[in-house]
């Protein structure tokens, strides 16, 4: 019980300090300010619940493939690697401005396109809004703005730091209790994003948030480097 706990409580922590002022963090702030929070934050979430199950399985299976030695080691250096890099982005970046306008850019270029494409077919729409109302539940379920929050915070998560420290996690903390900590941490951020994120960017310190996180990095490396390796 008192792995699951610790796993719990190392992956809710990394989560959110790795996850509040991110690029999907961002990416569903904007999302819903243009859509409705209920499809976004669904779509958002669904994306870090896969993520995070794909992620912990991943570091779960690793100790199968190699030596336990060995994980616990690589898992160690990333912890560490990952504090450096996120001290050192909290020294060196320019805060949150600069990425948020960056995602804003990117979805903006997206919305012109979209914008377009309704335009077009817009005779089109209003027959299929009559069937729409039959079939309310699939419409909804497959609704465009669902996919497009999956799609955007599935790949924009894919290779992030948050997912390889999870993964690095998983193989050295109890899997399931690494899950759970890490579905708590993006349903509280990704709700955040969806309710008012941009106003809560506004009232956090990027910086404050990366070197917060560098510290908690060094902190679980330190751990790990001095606990001893399970057999």
């Amino acid at each position: 019980m008192s792995s699951v706990v610790q796993g719990l409580t190392k992956s809710l922590a990394m989560t959110v300090l790795s996850e509040i002022g991110d690029k999907t963090f961002f990416a569903a702030a904007i999302l819903a300010m243009r859509h409705p929070r209920r499809l976004v934050l669904t779509g958002c979430l669904s994306a870090l619940i896969v993520m995070t199950l794909l992620s912990a399985l991943v570091g779960w299976a690793a100790p199968n493939l190699i030596s336990r030695k060995w994980t616990h080691h690589i898992t160690t250096l990333l912890f560490f690697g990952f504090g450096l890099w996120s001290l050192w982005e909290g020294f060196t970046s320019e805060g949150e401005a600069e990425e948020l306008a960056e995602v804003e850019a990117k979805l903006n270029a997206d919305w012109k396109a979209d914008t377009g494409a309704t335009k077009k077919r817009s005779k089109d729409d209003d027959d299929d809004d009559l069937k729409k109302q039959k079939r309310p539940f699939l419409s909804q379920f497959f609704s465009p703005i669902l996919l497009k929050a999956f799609s955007i915070t599935f790949f924009g998560e894919w290779g992030d730091k948050s997912q390889l420290a999870t993964i690095g996690l998983a193989a050295d903390e109890n899997p399931f209790g690494v899950i759970l900590g890490g579905i708590m941490g993006q349903a509280l951020c990704t709700t955040a994003a969806v309710l008012g994120g941009r106003s809560l960017a506004s009232q956090i310190s990027e910086k404050i948030v990366a070197l917060s996180g560098g510290v908690l990095f060094v902190v679980f490396g330190i751990q790990s480097f001095l606990s001893t390796v399970e057999s």
